[in-house]
């Protein structure tokens, strides 16, 4: 008797996580994501540091986003993002030769876009494997449900670029004084320069370093605009 009771909890717990998450990934392939979980954490931990809050977030369309922004992050964090399915399996398994093979510097990662938009709409920020596990799960129903063009637009609008700055009209504004659309090349390199780690890397006061990596980004976007015209019209 117990044990049937334990199976149809077990089994109704299961249908509830399925069919929840599902709907949810389903309703945001139309809906805007106006917050996030790591919105909201950030939003408590100013409050526990005795800081005033601070969340700079404005949903815009992809097609009221420069085109050269998509080109960057692209650029810079996930170059192969409109042939793979979710994951890239050659850049994971350069990322696993490189550290091994120097555990003494920081660990290289190769989470995608679609990896990065799957955690930053449905989960928390950390590194166990339970939420690496909800981390394939979401990306593989965001790349089933929602197309390429969703996913970037998601992306672009909930990615933290700052401190307290999330998604590109908000940094747009907040970093540059102007709309998102309006966004250079250049300055849409430095938004990419600075997405590894938005509150150490700022993109209205570059450093050296973030000079460097623009460049380089600026010139691997050259490529990327030529053979992935058709995603920009």
């Amino acid at each position: 008797m117990i044990v049937k009771k334990i199976r149809a909890f077990i089994r109704w717990v299961l249908v509830a996580f399925f069919g929840s998450t599902i709907l949810a990934v389903v309703a945001f392939r139309f809906i805007p994501v106006f917050i996030t979980p790591l919105m909201v954490i950030r939003c408590v931990q100013q409050v526990k540091m005795g800081k005033e809050i601070k969340m700079r977030h404005d949903w815009v369309p992809i097609d009221q986003i420069a085109r050269h922004l998509p080109m960057a992050v692209m650029a810079s964090e996930d170059a192969r993002f409109l042939e793979h399915h979710g994951f890239d399996f050659k850049a994971i398994e350069h990322a696993v030769e490189r550290n091994v093979k120097h555990p003494e510097k920081q660990k290289l990662g190769a989470s995608t876009i679609s990896q990065q938009t799957a955690k930053n709409v449905f989960l928390w920020p950390g590194r166990s494997w339970l939420r690496k596990g909800f981390e394939v799960y979401f990306t593989g129903l965001v790349e089933l449900m929602w197309s390429k063009e969703r996913i970037m637009e998601v992306y672009l609008n909930s990615i933290e670029m700052g401190d307290g700055i999330y998604g590109a009209q908000a940094v747009a504004k907040e970093h540059f004084g102007c709309e998102a659309k309006d966004l250079s090349r250049a300055q849409s390199a430095l938004i990419a320069v600075s997405l590894p780690n938005p509150i150490r890397f700022n993109s209205q006061s570059p450093s050296r370093y973030m000079y460097r990596r623009q460049s380089r980004i600026l010139r691997e976007m050259q490529y990327l605009e030529r053979v992935n015209s058709e995603f920009l019209k």
